[in-house]
């Protein structure tokens, strides 16, 4: 059944990469067709061809070819996009067939267009988006508290560590008593993280921190993950609890384990303020039932790129944002960084600083 859909899905990309490359070939004008199709060939390579030689290459072509091959997958995307509204439009009328057929003007239009989008999308995904939220609370608390939220950094070959130093300035500029991470810290490949020392950069964090595991900590090497979790002082939660200044914290092992603790059985006597990390947000109905107070979980990065948002839409009962069933109040956050080409359209780049008061 697996074999069975992945060979469908293949099947449809090399269709639909087809019909672009197809639309390129065709509203290129003569003369110029085998240099545009052979650019968007060598680019889409460069995608497959990354993440199958990533690790064994130095490390400063590794992420030159990470960047640019994740780069062509959103750049797919929108070429994607455009030349099917373009077919419906010229179907409809709305638009000359010539446009799209030994064109220049449109030949530029599309690509510039798609630059437009890139460029933008770039520059938007580096502003880091501060949300705040109050929760005041009749249990007790030793004091007030400002908690740090923070999910899917995937620092890498991308999100390196210059960057990862601009976050943690962000984070240790709200001063908070508390910094929780919810998965997805690390990305596919560990071989960056240790080989640059990333686990150094954390440990400029003004407050003690915590993390859970996330998808790709468990596609990655998770034995090295965890060492990296150790190295950096973070504390790893695995289906387990720490107790904070009257906060309860408990941290979900990933669903992607086969082996995962039910929420009721991890909540059970808890008396505290109750803090829920689960990296992935299914099954929100559970942490309801387990009388949770607060609940933060990422994964989606809610598409990433329009309209990709509209697929985890459908896809989760929260996506993305503020949400409540009955007492319990949850997170779903976009995250801190991303996956693959550093670009968001319709979506952003996010912190949660949560505040918590007594009464």
């Amino acid at each position: 059944m697996r074999a069975g859909a992945l060979i469908i899905i293949f099947a449809l990309v090399l269709a639909l990469t087809g019909y672009v490359g197809w639309h390129l070939w065709r509203i290129t004008p003569q003369g110029w067709k085998w240099a545009v199709v052979g650019v968007f060939v060598l680019w889409m390579a460069s995608f497959f061809v990354g993440h199958a030689i990533n690790d064994r290459i130095p490390m400063r072509a590794a992420s030159v070819l990470y960047e640019t091959g994740n780069t062509w997958l959103i750049a797919f995307l929108y070429l994607l996009l455009i030349f099917f509204i373009a077919d419906l439009a010229t179907l409809c009328h709305v638009l000359p067939k010539a446009f799209l057929k030994d064109s220049l003007a449109g030949l530029g239009t599309v690509i510039g267009i798609v630059a437009v989008i890139l460029t933008m999308g770039g520059i938007h995904y580096h502003h880091k988006f501060r949300e705040e939220q109050t929760i005041t609370t009749a249990k007790p608390l030793e004091k007030p508290l400002t908690i740090v939220l923070a999910s899917d950094l995937h620092i890498g070959y991308h999100n390196r560590k210059a960057e990862l130093a601009r976050w943690i300035g962000l984070i240790n500029a709200e001063k908070p008593d508390l910094v929780l991470f919810c998965g997805d810290v690390i990305d596919l490949s560990l071989r960056p993280v240790m080989e640059g020392n990333y686990a150094e950069e954390f440990h400029r964090v003004e407050a003690p921190m915590m993390t859970v595991l996330g998808n790709h900590e468990f596609y990655g090497n998770l034995d090295r993950a965890e060492q990296f979790f150790r190295d950096a002082g973070i504390l790893l939660l695995k289906d387990s609890v720490a107790h904070f200044k009257g906060v309860d914290i408990i941290g979900r092992n990933d669903r992607t384990s086969r082996e995962r603790a039910d929420m009721l059985d991890l909540a059970k006597g808890l008396e505290g303020f109750t803090l829920v990390l689960d990296h992935q947000p299914y099954h929100l109905e559970e942490a309801e039932q387990a009388g949770i107070d607060f609940q933060f979980s990422g994964h989606t990065h809610r598409g990433q790129v329009w309209p990709l948002s509209w697929v985890t839409d459908a896809m989760y009962e929260k996506a993305w944002g503020h949400h409540r069933r009955g007492n319990t109040q949850y997170y779903v956050s976009s995250g801190l960084g991303i996956w693959g080409a550093k670009i968001r359209v319709g979506t952003r780049s996010e912190y949660l600083v949560l505040h918590l008061v007594n009464e």
